[in-house]
C-alpha cells in the first residue's frame, strides 16, 4: 500500500511538472521562460496577445522597432526610466528579465501585426493639423518634422519608436513628460523638441498619428 501511494504521488508530481512548461509558464523569475512565452502568458494581460492593447492606459506594441523596445525594457530593469506610469507597471515586471528574454519579447512584439484603431481617443478634428507637424514640423518654433526620426510612415527606426497606430492619449503623455520632467533620460533630444509644443500641438500630432493606417 505504501509503494503504491508513493507510486501515485510521483506520478502526479511528474504530471504537476508538465503542467509547469516553461512554454506555458507566467514566471517572470525563471530565465529559461522564452521572452515568447512571457508576452503572451504575462504581458498580454495589458498589451493583448498581439500587441494591440485595448486600453489607452497602454500602449500599442506590434511592430514596435526592436532596438527601441529592448532599450526601454532594459531602462526600466535599470530603474532609469521612472515616469510614473513606467515605474508603477514596469519595475517590478521586468526586475528579472534576462537580455536573452528581452530580446525575444522584442522580436515576438517587432513581427506582430498593428491594427488601426480610427481615433479612440484622438480628435479628428486635429488630423490635418497633426499631419502637417509630423511632416514639416514648426518652423517658427524651430520644431523638426516629426517624420525625420520616426520614418515618413511612423514606422520607427531603430532606437527611434514606432508611432503610428499608437493611442493618441498615451503619445500626450509621453510628450508631456519629455517637455516637463527628467523621468526619461535617455530622450533628452525630444526634452529640446517639445519644450515649445502646445497642449493642441501635442493632442494634434497624437491624434494624426492614432490613426495612421495600420502597416
Amino acid at each position: 500500500m505504501k509503494t503504491t501511494s508513493l507510486t501515485l504521488a510521483l506520478a502526479v508530481a511528474a504530471l504537476m511538472a508538465g503542467c509547469g512548461s516553461v512554454e506555458r509558464s507566467r514566471s517572470l523569475n525563471d530565465p529559461a521562460v522564452p521572452g515568447r512565452v512571457l508576452a503572451q502568458q504575462v504581458c498580454s494581460n495589458c498589451h493583448g496577445p498581439n500587441g494591440n492593447a485595448e486600453s489607452p492606459n497602454f500602449p500599442n506594441l506590434a511592430a514596435q522597432q526592436e532596438l527601441y523596445f529592448a532599450a526601454q525594457l532594459k531602462g526600466f530593469r535599470g530603474h532609469s526610466r521612472f515616469d510614473p506610469a513606467g515605474f508603477e507597471y514596469m519595475w517590478g515586471l521586468s526586475k528579472h528579465l534576462t537580455d536573452d528574454q528581452i530580446s525575444g519579447l522584442a522580436a515576438y512584439y517587432a513581427a506582430q501585426k498593428p491594427v488601426a484603431i480610427h481615433y479612440r481617443t484622438g480628435n479628428p478634428a486635429l488630423a490635418d493639423e497633426g499631419k502637417a507637424i509630423f511632416e514639416k514640423g514648426i518652423s517658427d518654433k524651430a520644431i523638426p518634422p516629426c517624420s525625420t526620426c520616426h520614418g515618413a510612415e511612423g514606422q520607427g527606426n531603430a532606437t527611434f519608436p514606432r508611432l503610428a497606430g499608437q493611442h493618441a492619449d498615451y503619445l500626450v503623455k509621453q510628450l508631456r513628460v519629455f517637455q516637463r520632467t527628467d523621468e526619461r533620460p535617455e530622450g533628452m533630444v525630444m526634452k529640446a523638441i517639445t519644450h515649445t509644443l502646445t497642449p493642441e500641438n501635442m493632442d494634434a500630432v497624437a491624434s494624426y498619428l492614432e490613426a495612421y493606417p495600420a502597416k
